[in-house]
């Protein structure tokens, strides 16, 4: 029986919603499949890590209590000879506990756990890990690079610019002078983060320098967006090495006047966008599968799918897609390495249960792993031998 490990926390904004998946979409599922041992690695917001079967109980996050465990539990001490072992020293004095890990399963939003940092010490550890590498994380999390690269690969977006944070003191005029290429509105973006925190709608010139401010405020890389006309949002969940399934096309819905922000996605359980007649999505607010005409609905799920082989992701994504309604012309947003609880609501609409799922993700991370098994990452010369 294989060992896996689900880390979540983290310093990160998302940090709470990553607790969220972890124990609702990742270890309850993982465990309910009868085929693993599972073990819960929680990185509190201040970077310690902490490894106890109490942290899968999600009423010590709820009522507050976790502040009152870490301040008394022993932190997680990791070695990286020959795989990866976790180890912490127990109650009783002398006594050290340890856990080889065959699979770690990342649920971790954001920066330092989504971004490619936790992937680069997994793959040190020669561990297998479930969902995208090292540079597809880089790159999906950089909103930058990640329309770069899909440009390159010939995959349209929306009219953009992007700016260091530190030019909003240096050369602001600069920063205007760019935008003005762009017509409004604007949407204003940290460049690594999701969850839709820290982005500004902004609707004329003279809430530009704020937006971007806030925007400031959580990165210092700050992308601003020509929004579309006649809008649908779409999102498409992708699981997959190299054969991708996708899952169903979803629509949030939401006010003419509104966006899929951070409120509207966690808080508010569809208010302001849900409609008589929507069918049920993550929070009760979205189109699932999305109504669109069958070959509108056709050309998104293939620039999605495009867009996960440009960027080269494994595992699991999602990409969320901007459509002109009047046009039909379909622009590519963003990708999420990590969809916040796996999607599992649409996984789940497309005939996928939540065991299935996860259990895919894990077959997934092993097939990875023996694949890069195959390749020599060490080469023999008689190089020293001069010295």
């Amino acid at each position: 029986m294989k060992t896996i490990a689900v880390i979540f926390g983290g310093r990160s904004t998302e940090h709470d919603i990553s607790i969220l998946t972890a124990l609702k979409s990742v270890i309850k599922p993982l465990e309910l499949t009868g085929k693993y041992n599972v073990e819960a690695v929680y990185i509190s917001k201040k970077g310690n890590w902490y490894w106890d079967d109490r942290l899968k109980n999600i009423s010590l996050f709820t009522s507050g209590d976790i502040e009152n465990f870490i301040s008394k539990a022993a932190t997680v001490q990791m070695s990286f000879n020959d795989g990866f072992t976790l180890h912490k020293s127990a109650q009783f004095a002398g006594r050290k506990l340890s856990k080889k890990i065959d699979v770690v399963f990342p649920a971790m939003h954001g920066t330092y756990g989504e971004d490619g940092d936790l992937m680069g010490l997994l793959e040190m550890a020669n561990v297998a890990y479930v969902g995208c590498g090292v540079a597809a994380s880089v790159i999906a999390m950089d909103k930058v690079l990640a329309k770069q690269v899909t440009r390159a690969a010939g995959i349209a977006s929306t009219p953009w610019c992007w700016f260091d944070s530190n030019q909003l003191t240096t050369d602001p005029a600069g920063i205007i002078k760019a935008t003005e290429k762009l017509a409004y509105p604007l949407f204003v973006k940290p460049v690594h983060l999701g969850s839709s925190i820290g982005i500004t709608k902004v609707e004329e010139p003279k809430q530009l320098m704020n937006a971007l401010e806030v925007a400031a405020h959580y990165d210092n890389k700050i992308i601003v967006e020509q929004a579309v006309q006649n809008l649908i949002e779409v999102t498409l969940p992708i699981i997959g090495n190299t054969d991708l399934t996708p899952a169903l096309l979803e629509r949030p819905l939401t006010q003419s006047d509104d966006f899929f922000n951070f409120d509207t996605k966690y808080l508010n359980s569809g208010k302001k966008g849900g409609k008589s007649g929507a069918k049920t999505g993550s929070q009760g607010y979205s189109q699932l599968p999305a109504e669109l005409e069958p070959k509108l609905y056709d050309k998104a799920q293939a620039l999605a799918l495009n867009v996960y082989r440009a960027i080269n992701c494994e595992g699991i994504a999602r990409v969320d897609m901007l459509i002109d309604k009047l046009s039909g012309e379909v622009y590519f947003n963003e990708v999420n390495p990590l969809p916040g609880g796996l999607y599992d609501h649409n996984w789940q609409a497309s005939g996928v249960s939540s065991i299935q799922l996860v259990t895919k993700l894990v077959d997934l991370a092993l097939q990875r792993q023996e694949s890069q098994q195959k390749h020599s990452t060490t080469f023999s010369t008689n190089f020293l031998k001069q010295f």
